[in-house]
């Protein structure tokens, strides 16, 4: 397994579809609901077992110079546990640094609150209610 980002037509097609079918399909939410107009100029990650398939995924862009926004972070059930969201919370962590950024923010589901604490993350607030069920609240890191 390794890191990479989406470079191909395809790369960028299986990823999309991995965000939806982990993020949206759940709640029966449209193709094309996982994504949003940053992903141009979003930096993008991918855990892929083979052939380049996506068992893990996440995305960060900036939302201003000081700052910069982790979204779209998911690992497929059965390869939960193994350290895959760590290494991609790294890698995102590491581009954040990268492009200038002081701080990162995200707006956590509540079951994935004490995955970012261990990672060091704190919250800030409540956040929004995605499709009137899923609590989110609003984490930050110093970096």
């Amino acid at each position: 397994m390794n890191i990479t980002s989406p470079t191909s037509e395809k790369d960028f097609e299986n990823y999309f579809s991995f965000r939806w079918r982990l993020m949206r399909a759940p709640w029966n939410q449209p193709k094309g609901s996982e994504q949003d107009e940053m992903e141009d100029s979003a930096f993008h990650v991918m855990v892929c077992e083979n052939n380049r398939i996506p068992i893990g995924t996440g995305r960060l862009h900036l939302n201003n110079a000081d700052e910069a926004q982790i979204r779209y972070m998911a690992v497929e059930k059965f390869h939960r546990g193994r350290g895959l969201g760590t290494s991609i919370l790294s890698e995102l962590e590491k581009e954040a640094k990268k492009r200038g950024a002081k701080s990162i923010i995200l707006n956590a589901r509540e079951s994935a609150i004490p995955f970012y604490r261990s990672a060091g993350y704190t919250i800030l607030e409540p956040s929004h209610t995605l499709f009137g069920s899923i609590k989110h609240f609003k984490m930050t890191k110093h970096i």
